[in-house]
C-alpha cells in the first residue's frame, strides 16, 4: 500500500486534496501527500511564531546540541534506507544517494558544532572619556521565524543545510521541499523529532498552491526566508516578503571552466564528465560551458563525447547506475528542444542529443554552440556540456563573464600565472583550481552573484545570519 503523508504541523491541519509523489524514472506511484492550506499554513505560522516569542520557552544550547547530536547518530543508523529514499524519489544515482546522506548527517553536525565556536563578542571600551568605566559585549539571539523553500535536487542534504542551522541558531522552522522531492525531507524532521526537537519547532508541508506558498513566504510572522530554488521565483519572493524579514536566496548559473593548452587532459576529462553528468546535469554549479584553448578544444571535446557515451544512463536504484533521470518527463522535452536548437543555429553534436526514453535523455557534448542559443546562455540543467575554443584567455574570460549568472566557476592550467590571471579575473563566488566548477563541502561558503542568489550559504555561514547580535553596555 502507498504511504500518506499529512502536513506535519502542530494544530489543526485542514489539508487540501492529495500530490501523488512520482518516481522520476518510471513514473510510479511511491507515496501521497495532502498539501496545506492557507489555514493550514496560518496554523504552523501561529505555532512557531508563539514560540519565538515566547524568551521562556527558546531551547537552550545544551539541548540544541543534544538533538543534534542524536539525530546525526539515528541518520548514520538508517543511512542506507535514507540514500534509496533519495534515489527513489529525487532519481540521483544510488552511488551518489548515498553520498549526500553522509554530506546530510556532517550538516546535521556541523550545525551542532556551530554552536560550540560561537559568535559573541567583547567590545572595546575605555578608549575615550565617554566610554571610561564601561564594558560592552555582544550575545547571539535566534532571527525568530524561519521559512525554508528547497529544491529537488537534493532533498536530503538541502533541507539539512536549511533546518539543520535553524535548529542550531534557536529558530522555529518551517520547511517547505520540493513538490516532487518531499519524502526526504519528511523523514529528517521525523528523525530530529525523534531526537527530542518539540515538534512545533521543525514543522514542515506542502502548500496547496503558489499562492498559499506565497503567503507563508511573505507572512510579517517571519524572520527569515531562505530559497532555493529558480531565480524567478527567488528574486519575485524577496520584493514581496514583508518589511523587516531578511533572506537568502540560492538560484542556478551557467557554470564556466577555462582550459589552459598546458591543462593534464586526463585529469580534465576526468573532472568535467563528473562535473557534468552529475546527477544528469541537475545541480545549480553543474560544469556547462568550457571554454578550451583552440590548440586543443577538439581534443577535449571529443575525449569528453567518447566517456559521456559510456555513461551508464538508467535506474538510479540501481549500483551500477551512473546517471538518472530528469525530474520530470517535460524536462527531457525541453533539454531536447534546447539542443535541437543550438544544432540548427551551427552547434556540432559529437555524442548524445537524443532522448532515451519518456524519462532519461542522453548525455550529451555539443561543440562550438552560438552564444545566442539557450545552451551558451542560460541553465541547462540536463545533462548537456558544450565546449567552445578561444584563442586568448582574455577573449575566453568574457565570454565565461558575459552572462547575468555568477556562481562557481573552474580553470584548469599547470601555469601559475594563467592561474593567477582567471582567478582574478574571472566573475565567480568561488573558482575551483583543475577541479569541476560543482566541488562543496558543507563548511565552505556557498554564495551566487549577481542573479544567481543573495547571500552565503554552508552551515556556519546560515548559522549566523539567522541570529541577530545585541550588545550590552555595562557602567
Amino acid at each position: 500500500m502507498t504511504e500518506h503523508y499529512a502536513p506535519m504541523i502542530v494544530g489543526e491541519v485542514s489539508e487540501a486534496g492529495r500530490l501523488e509523489v512520482y518516481s522520476p524514472y518510471d513514473r510510479s506511484v511511491i507515496a501521497t501527500v495532502s498539501p496545506g492550506s492557507e489555514s493550514t499554513v496560518d496554523t504552523a505560522l501561529e505555532t512557531a511564531y508563539r514560540l519565538f516569542r515566547n524568551r521562556q520557552a527558546w531551547l537552550p544550547v545544551t539541548r540544541r546540541i543534544e538533538i543534534l547530536e542524536r539525530c546525526a547518530k539515528i541518520m548514520e543508523a538508517r543511512d542506507d534506507f535514507l540514500a534509496v529514499q533519495a534515489a527513489r524519489e529525487g532519481g540521483k544515482p544510488l552511488i551518489d544517494s548515498r553520498i549526500e546522506v553522509t554530506r546530510a548527517i556532517e550538516s546535521i553536525r556541523l550545525s551542532a558544532e556551530a554552536l560550540r565556536t560561537g559568535n559573541d563578542d567583547v567590545i572595546s571600551m575605555g578608549l575615550n572619556e565617554a566610554s571610561l568605566r564601561k564594558q560592552a559585549w555582544t550575545t547571539s539571539e535566534p532571527i525568530g521565524v524561519v521559512v525554508a523553500i528547497s529544491a529537488f535536487n537534493h532533498p536530503l542534504n538541502l533541507i539539512a543545510h536549511q533546518v539543520g542551522p535553524a535548529v542550531a541558531a534557536g529558530c522555529p522552522v518551517i520547511v517547505k521541499p520540493a513538490d516532487d522531492t518531499p519524502l526526504s525531507c519528511f523523514h529528517l524532521v521525523s528523525i530530529l523529532r525523534e531526537s527530542g526537537l518539540p515538534e512545533g519547532w521543525c514543522q514542515a508541508l506542502l502548500t496547496q498552491d503558489h499562492k498559499v506558498a506565497q503567503g507563508l513566504a511573505c507572512d510579517p510572522r517571519v524572520g527569515f526566508l531562505s530559497f532555493i530554488g529558480s531565480a524567478r521565483v527567488g528574486w519575485m519572493l524577496r520584493s514581496r516578503i514583508a518589511a523587516g524579514t531578511r533572506c537568502a536566496l540560492e538560484h542556478g548559473g551557467a557554470a564556466p571552466v577555462i582550459v589552459a593548452a598546458d591543462a593534464d587532459f586526463d585529469d580534465v576529462e576526468h573532472k568535467l564528465l563528473k562535473g557534468g553528468f552529475y546527477h544528469a546535469g541537475q545541480v545549480c554549479v553543474s560544469v556547462q560551458r568550457v571554454f578550451v584553448h583552440a590548440s586543443r578544444a577538439r581534443e577535449l571535446a571529443t575525449r569528453l563525447a567518447d566517456g559521456a557515451s559510456r555513461l551508464k544512463v538508467g535506474d538510479p536504484t540501481n549500483e551500477q547506475t551512473e546517471v538518472g533521470p530528469l525530474i520530470r518527463p517535460k524536462e527531457v522535452q525541453r533539454v531536447h528542444s534546447w539542443v535541437g536548437e543550438a544544432i540548427e543555429a551551427g552547434a556540432e553534436l559529437l555524442t548524445g542529443g537524443q532522448a532515451l526514453s519518456a524519462t532519461t535523455y542522453a548525455c550529451t557534448v555539443l561543440y562550438d554552440p552560438p552564444d545566442e542559443a539557450k545552451v551558451s546562455r542560460d541553465e541547462i540543467f540536463g545533462p548537456v556540456v558544450c565546449v567552445y575554443p578561444y584563442d586568448d584567455l582574455d577573449e575566453a574570460i568574457a565570454r565565461a563573464n558575459a552572462l547575468p549568472w555568477a556562481f562557481q566557476a573552474a580553470v584548469f592550467s599547470k601555469d601559475l600565472e594563467t592561474i593567477r590571471r582567471t582567478t582574478q579575473a574571472l566573475d565567480a563566488s568561488a573558482i575551483m583550481v583543475n577541479d569541476h566548477t560543482a566541488f562543496r563541502v558543507d563548511w565552505m561558503p556557498f554564495a551566487g552573484l549577481r542573479q544567481s542568489g543573495l547571500g552565503v550559504g554552508g552551515i556556519p555561514y546560515t548559522f549566523h545570519d539567522l541570529q541577530v547580535r545585541k550588545m550590552i553596555v555595562f557602567e
